[in-house]
């Protein structure tokens, strides 16, 4: 499993929370298998997400459609402040 994690600002969750769930099926048809949001719990304009997929390749390829499709045009992205902070996590060990 490879974990797309993505971590950035936001202006307001609500209206952050409304965008994610509009793009639900694009998640699923691109081999999201699962997701998690976080919030640091001394921040709440902030935001941390984890996708996970079955191979490192769809995950780079939904970090495409992201960064060219959502995170570039700001009605796709309302509550984006900043650009957002990404890595690709392998799994090592889980319990």
């Amino acid at each position: 499993m490879v974990t797309l994690h993505i971590e950035h600002a936001i202006s307001d969750f609500g209206t952050w929370k409304q965008a994610f769930d509009s793009f639900a099926d694009m998640r699923r048809s691109s081999g999201v298998l699962s997701h998690r949001v976080h919030r640091p719990s001394d921040d709440d304009r902030y935001v941390l997400i984890d996708l996970d997929f079955g191979s490192e390749d769809e995950a780079t390829r939904f970090l495409e459609f992201l960064t060219t499709r959502v995170w570039s045009t700001p009605a796709n992205a309302p509550a984006l402040v900043g650009t957002p902070n990404t890595r690709l996590l392998q799994l090592v060990e889980q319990s």
